[in-house]
């Protein structure tokens, strides 16, 4: 008996038909209960082919049984579908009974309400949500580790490593670095190369010491002392706008390479790049100024990348000077210096005098011993750009510090979104090297363009993989920069209805740096306000150009050079000719003065109503009508300006009791019987508001009026400025 076509609503047929079909000796006799119990188990054996079916449970706990057992079964199992219907059991049985078509060419279905179920929408994973996320990679992952980390597919992974002319043997087959940053970058993460550290040989290589501290307390005076020569001098406004590297021997024998990081509040970001890339920083405090707003900003940026610190108390030769006062504020500030039981050395010294400068060598020597500094020699170069910028002749140039590995002239670099071969490597004297090793800041040549201050320094194999992975590199920069800017203009017009229109100022920026660059970008950016924005439309390092005047003219903007060498007669004048301004400055302060003014300038001001002029009504006149056509009764106030003037075109409110009891215009104006447009103070008029005749004496009536409110540019003795609106 085939029972596998069944389902579940003829399963109650199909028993039928199986009792229908057992033999008839057996179903004969099935009125008793004893030969009903028989009947079952010999039928248990034909049901054994249907899945969870159990015919002896079925019958026994269901209506079936007391069916059976009531009326004579012989009557069920020869009765056709028809019958049984009628007799109203259909139910029971599970019966399909056969109904006549009603005549039509179509017939109407019964069908079932819909259900009704709240939508709920598909998570789709979206680039955003992968360029938040940094993944990490290093060399010889597998094609399954990277899927996992960036939750691809490995098949999306495998086309990918096709496209990009790489073939493996599995998904288990290790991939280099490279390869696994071009596929990263072509789903659209971030990622994060992570270098082993393991090397055939590791030796010793100096500390890297970096500068920090406030304005104007003396830290590159402070290096000059130790090196001998002269840089403050040659720097404009006297204080540091770069980030310099250089070697310091030291009169012990050993070098240690310094990072002189500028104080002011605008080049934070290169502070946080001299943390970054540093072993050990100084913090300079002036003696007789104590711990400032840099001072804080610098400390934090040491915590933050986890550096050890040596506090250098300077200008201790001054009468002001107070040592004592700066470790009691140091302290407070949560550094837990030497002479209070704590581990951070503290040496007072004078840049000026230069005295305690090998108490500061000492200290940085016991800081790098107790470190134990060493770096991987062999192989392939691991570096750090702490500055870039333009040379005439030479092309793009980069200042580098090597981390580990040694970097060798003729090598295939990737420098962020820029690759190239290494054309010649200089040490900070300017003398041609072969190699960099570890520790040792050099300046490379040989880019194809110009990269940004703090990118990493990635030596490849080829030139091909070079230029590949620049290209995928500028691309994600690309899909990121978009899309940062579509999330940017949808939010501006969620907040449309909000914020009121602000006035833009376009602006671009030339520098001699590209450290500059940055940081000047950074502070222009910080002086936006709701009444005017700051739109930096282009920057670039290297001297102003007739393209920049192009594009002036095109947006609208003005051009600011920083650092950068006065422009060409021919371009000033084009400038001149299309009303495009220029503003060339080196000191970081006159630049942001000069542009605050031009955004004061700019801003279209908020409306305020202030109080013009105040009169006392000292007596009440009124004037009757004569008819309705000229008019009805007319009440006069009879006032004293008591403060200011009072005008006839401005809005009148009146106060009572110190309560508004009116507010609204001024229907008429007179001093001794003569139409006046203002009444000064001391001098007595007639005043009549229109739709108000409710005055009594003693009341006030003030003339108010509505001035436009300009921004004020603020500039504190940090160097920190703002706009406030």
């Amino acid at each position: 008996m085939a029972w596998r076509g069944v389902g579940k609503k003829g399963l109650n047929a199909s028993l039928i038909r199986a009792l229908a079909s057992a033999p008839v000796g057996l179903s004969a006799g099935l009125n008793s209960s004893s030969t009903f119990d028989l009947a079952v188990k010999s039928l248990s054996a034909s049901f054994k082919c249907v899945p969870g079916l159990s015919f002896s449970l079925f019958l026994r706990g269901s209506r079936y049984h007391k069916i059976l057992k009531n009326e004579p079964l012989i009557r069920y199992f020869h009765a056709s579908p028809e019958l049984l219907a009628r007799k109203g059991i259909e139910v029971e049985l599970g019966l399909k009974v056969s109904k006549k078509k009603p005549k039509g060419k179509y017939s109407k279905r019964e069908r079932s309400p819909p259900v009704v179920a709240p939508y709920v929408p598909k998570l789709k994973r979206t680039n955003k949500s992968l360029q938040e996320r940094t993944v990490e990679i290093f060399d010889g992952m597998t094609l399954v580790e990277l899927a996992r980390r960036t939750g691809e597919g490995i098949g999306v992974l495998q086309d990918i490593l096709i496209n990009v002319g790489e073939s493996i043997d599995s998904e288990f087959h290790p991939l280099s670095i490279d390869i696994a940053e071009l596929i990263a970058m072509e789903v659209g993460a971030s990622v994060k190369r992570i270098h082993v550290s393991e090397g055939k040989e590791i030796l010793p290589r100096p500390p890297v010491v970096t500068v920090m501290g406030h304005v104007d307390h003396g830290k590159t005076s402070l290096l000059d002392s130790l090196r001998q020569t002269s840089v403050a001098a040659n720097e404009a406004g006297g204080i540091t706008q770069h980030l310099g590297a250089f070697v310091v021997s030291m009169q012990s024998g050993a070098s240690i390479t310094f990072l002189d990081t500028p104080g002011h509040a605008a080049f934070s970001a290169m502070r946080a790049r001299g943390a970054a890339v540093t072993d050990i920083v100084v913090l300079v405090v002036a003696a007789d100024d104590g711990v400032m707003p840099q001072t804080l900003e610098a400390i934090s940026h040491a915590k933050a990348a986890n550096v050890p610190i040596v506090v250098a108390v300077n200008k201790c030769d001054k009468p002001a000077a107070n040592s004592e006062r700066v470790k009691l504020q140091l302290a407070s500030e949560g550094l837990l210096l030497e002479d209070m039981g704590g581990d951070i050395q503290v040496v007072e010294v004078s840049a000026l005098k230069k005295t305690g400068l090998d108490n500061l060598e000492e200290a940085l020597l016991l800081q790098a011993e107790v470190m134990n500094l060493k770096a991987r020699v062999d192989g392939p170069a691991q570096a750090y750009v702490v500055e870039a910028r333009l040379h005439k002749g030479r092309g793009p140039l980069a200042t580098a510090i090597v981390k580990a590995g040694t970097l060798v002239c003729g090598q295939h670099v990737v420098v962020g979104s820029e690759w190239g071969r290494i054309r010649a490597i200089r040490d900070v004297v300017g003398n041609l090297a072969e190699r960099a090793t570890p520790a040792m800041p050099v300046e490379i040549e040989g880019l194809k363009g110009l990269p940004m201050a703090g990118d990493d320094i990635i030596v490849v194999q080829s030139e091909e993989r070079a230029r590949m992975l620049s290209a995928g590199r500028k691309k994600k920069f690309e899909r990121d920069r978009l899309l940062k800017i579509s999330n940017g203009r949808a939010e501006e017009l969620e907040q449309s209805e909000e914020v009121p229109q602000r006035a833009e100022m376009p602006i671009i920026v030339k520098a001699d740096v590209q450290g500059t660059v940055q940081a000047v970008t950074d502070a222009l950016r910080s002086l936006n306000s709701p009444q005017v924005f700051v739109n930096v439309v282009h920057v670039g390092v290297g001297p102003v150009c007739q393209s920049d005047v192009d594009l002036a003219q095109a947006c609208g903007a003005c051009i600011v050079g920083f650092n950068v060498k006065s422009p060409a007669s021919s371009i000033t004048m084009a400038a001149t000719e299309a009303g495009i301004k220029i503003l060339m400055h080196c000191v970081i302060y006159h630049l942001l003065e000069d542009i605050g003014n031009m955004i004061v300038e700019k801003a279209p001001g908020t409306f305020e109503t202030q109080v013009a002029g105040e009169a006392e009504v000292l007596n009440i006149f009124e004037i009757k009508g004569k008819s309705k056509a000229k008019g009805g009764d007319v009440k006069i106030a009879g006032c004293r300006v008591i403060d200011g003037c009072v005008s006839k075109t401005a809005t009148m409110r009146l106060l009572r009791s110190g309560e508004v009891v009116f507010e609204g215009p001024c229907a008429s104006l007179k001093q001794e019987k003569h139409d006046v447009e203002k009444v000064g103070k001391g001098n007595e008029c007639g005043l009549v508001l229109c739709n108000c005749d409710a005055f009594q004496i003693g009341d006030v009536i003030q003339c108010l009026e509505q001035v436009v409110r300009k921004p004020k540019f603020i500039s504190s003795e940090s160097g920190a400025v703002r706009i406030e609106c």
